[in-house]
């Protein structure tokens, strides 16, 4: 990848949590929403961008709603970066980040019992 791309996605990746955060009154976008990561193509046409939410239930709804915004964040990027174009945004749910909030949960809720002492160690005492 070059060095452009990655200033472009570290830009772009920096905008759009800017706009989801504060420029977007959908309520349904009400949630904890994470960037985590954006991906430019090389001729800078096109932009995919991996998002996650807090509320596993909520995601595909979120991506949804955001993809359905590509207009208004693409004209607010505009705004923001000074690019001779704004590149297609495709919004999608970051597999990884799913898995990685249910390994999460399943550790949570596993229960472990403390560990018993060893005999050896009480017989010096």
């Amino acid at each position: 990848m070059s060095n452009r791309q990655e200033r472009a996605n570290s830009e772009i990746q920096k905008c759009l949590i800017e706009i989801i955060k504060d420029k977007m009154n959908d309520p349904r976008l009400n949630k904890i929403i994470s960037v985590t990561e954006v991906k430019v193509s090389p001729d800078f046409k096109y932009c995919k961008v991996k998002i996650s939410v807090l509320d596993l239930k909520d995601i595909e709804g979120v991506a949804s709603v955001l993809q359905k915004s590509e207009g208004f964040i693409k004209k607010e990027l505009g705004k923001m970066l000074d690019m001779p174009f704004m590149p297609k945004l495709k919004f999608e749910v970051d597999k990884g980040a799913i898995s990685t909030m249910r390994v999460e949960e399943i550790l949570k809720n596993l229960h472990i019992p403390p560990a018993e002492d060893d005999d050896d160690n009480s017989e010096r005492d």
